[in-house]
């Protein structure tokens, strides 16, 4: 029941952040859609299978902001200059998380942070397929999103 609890409150939160409002109203909307989306996905949400780290999820969650706000100027600066100089890609991201709520949870990080889209999952689940604005270093993004997302959901979550 904890965990559910804490699921519940980070599914507020995230809402509330991508709306970017906080408002009892929105806040109280963004709890009804998050208990639909928990009794939507229920059977993967079991005591039992997910064990979280207060701590280590409020990391990620911070990490994300950053990301968020980093990710947003970078692709602010690339669209606003006047001969843009882009190579947009698609690259495979070899996947270390394995269950499906973490790979859930690092597929939407990657598409809720501007300049980066989840594309697809491969069929054994070892692979992200990933579409970024600026492809020109996929092996750079790979290792920041390996060290980044991918090893916090793995402290949170472990």
């Amino acid at each position: 029941m904890m965990t559910r609890l804490v699921i519940l409150v980070l599914f507020t939160l995230v809402w509330a952040a991508v709306t970017g409002s906080f408002t009892p109203l929105n806040l109280a909307f963004g709890l009804v859609l998050s208990g639909l989306a928990l009794f939507l996905i229920r059977e993967n949400v079991q005591p039992s299978r997910i064990a979280i780290r207060p701590f280590k999820a409020l990391a990620l969650i911070l990490l994300f902001f950053r990301e968020l706000a980093l990710s947003a100027f970078r692709v602010a600066i690339l669209v606003t200059r006047p001969r843009m100089n882009l190579k947009p890609g698609i690259f495979a991201f070899p996947l270390t998380v394995d269950r499906d709520f973490e790979i859930t949870l690092l597929a939407n990080l990657i598409t809720l942070t501007p300049g980066t889209l989840s594309v697809d999952v491969s069929e054994d689940r070892r692979v992200l397929y990933v579409h970024a604005l600026d492809c020109a270093d996929p092996e750079a993004t790979i290792r920041d999103i390996a060290n980044g997302f991918e090893a916090k959901i793995l402290e949170a979550f472990r």
